[in-house]
């Protein structure tokens, strides 16, 4: 959001005010429904100091602990309104049923301010901008797909598909990784625990050996000094760059660049966040393209629902070769993301007029390798599991024994 001075003329005197706006053009259409009298000058300002800390203060607050919006109720929401608006219902009752009727707070806070917007003669593009972060781009791209079409409950109908398809792809991914992160906390607490009450006692033992002790005791007995004296602070610091981690991530564009783009080399997160982002990527575009909306306008409207940024900039090259008379083949090739085959499959719809038919398949086969890694992640996962935990039981058993073999054997000499 930016700040913009409005300045105005009522009742003979000139009045000076600062809203908040996305854009100039969206500023103009709310200040001449808010502020009274005749508009004359509207400029970019800076956000006064007050704003500036609760901007910051938000922002810190959103990061660490945001309040999310229960996904089916969203789900559910978006439902009923289609439903209202296929029956016929106007968009504002619509709202204004579906903000009494929500039983999510949050969500009815949201819709309660929605229909006051839109009350004002905002659009409900517009009037949802400002939420954004709870609602999503991909609710928002499909909303103005609506207005835009005139086609409002289609579009509402698709979007609670779409939300739906990609709830149920979250919670593939948690039920997957549910047992590896269950196996690694096991593994962490037992080792803690090992740490505060058993090799303590070895260190007294250790203590009296006139010996030089071995490298994997000494590691043990390092970590065990950690734990022991410093360990209230180690976890403070864990914490405090776990908020800091979130932080960076929900407000500094240039960090979440190189995250973004470092994530997708990670082994199997990195395929698992690929072939998502480009099944939801292709499923919008193809609906967009289905619904008669010009291919640069599809591609913008389809980038808003990227989160990754490494992705969505390269994807942002396409719009820019297709508006340079580029064909759609063509610029999905020069991005890399898509395999041969895939761009055969463009090429074939592009040349027969069924885009949307094959972009429908290019779909379904990202949606088939995301599936593919989600229903074998544990295959995937468990001889990284296996080789982490046989090197915590080995320094361990080592650590522990090792002086007590070179003990036995100077006394045996």
């Amino acid at each position: 959001m930016n700040y913009f001075e409005v300045t105005s003329l009522f009742k003979g005197k000139k009045e000076i005010k600062v809203i908040k706006a996305p854009n100039k053009k969206d500023a103009i259409t709310i200040a001449k429904t808010k502020i009274p009298g005749i508009l004359l000058n509207i400029k970019v300002t800076a956000a006064p100091v007050e704003d500036k800390l609760s901007d910051f203060k938000n922002k810190f607050l959103k990061s660490v602990i945001k309040k999310k919006i229960d996904t089916k109720a969203l789900i559910a929401a978006i439902r009923q309104l289609a439903v209202m608006t296929n029956a016929g219902i106007s968009i504002h009752d619509s709202i204004k049923e579906v903000a009494n009727a929500s039983v999510d707070k949050t969500l009815k806070d949201i819709f309660e301010n929605i229909n006051d917007d839109l009350n004002s003669g905002l659009s409900l593009t517009q009037s949802m901008m400002p939420f954004r972060g709870d609602l999503g781009d991909v609710t928002l791209a499909l909303v103005e797909l609506g207005e835009s079409t005139g086609n409002m409950s289609e579009s509402l109908e698709k979007l609670a598909e779409i939300l739906e398809e990609m709830e149920e792809n979250r919670q593939k991914f948690k039920k997957a990784m549910r047992y590896p992160i269950t196996v690694m906390v096991a593994i962490a607490v037992a080792f803690t625990i090992l740490m505060v009450y058993v090799v303590p006692k070895f260190k007294e033992i250790f203590s009296k050996f006139k010996t030089e002790l071995p490298l994997p005791t000494k590691i043990l007995l390092f970590l065990e000094n950690i734990i022991h004296n410093y360990g209230f602070y180690l976890l403070g610091f864990i914490i405090a760059t776990i908020i800091f981690f979130k932080y960076m991530l929900a407000n500094n564009v240039e960090f979440k660049k190189k995250y973004d783009q470092y994530i997708l080399k990670v082994y199997l997160i990195g395929n698992i966040v690929f072939y998502a982002t480009m099944a939801r990527f292709t499923l919008v575009f193809t609906e967009l393209i289905r619904s008669g909306i010009p291919i640069a306008d599809a591609l913008e409207t389809s980038l808003l629902t990227l989160d990754n940024m490494h992705l969505k900039q390269k994807l942002s090259s396409v719009n820019v070769s297709v508006q340079r008379g580029v064909s759609l083949t063509e610029a999905f090739r020069e991005t890399g993301l898509f395999e041969g085959m895939l761009i055969q499959m463009i090429s074939a719809g592009e040349q027969s007029g069924t885009l949307d038919k094959m972009l429908e398949k290019v779909t379904n086969y990202f949606k088939s390798r995301f599936n593919e890694i989600i229903d074998n992640i544990s295959s995937y996962i468990e001889p990284i599991l296996l080789g982490f935990i046989a090197g915590m039981v080995l320094l361990m058993a080592l650590g522990i024994f090792m002086p007590m073999w070179d003990l036995a054997k100077a006394v045996k000499n």
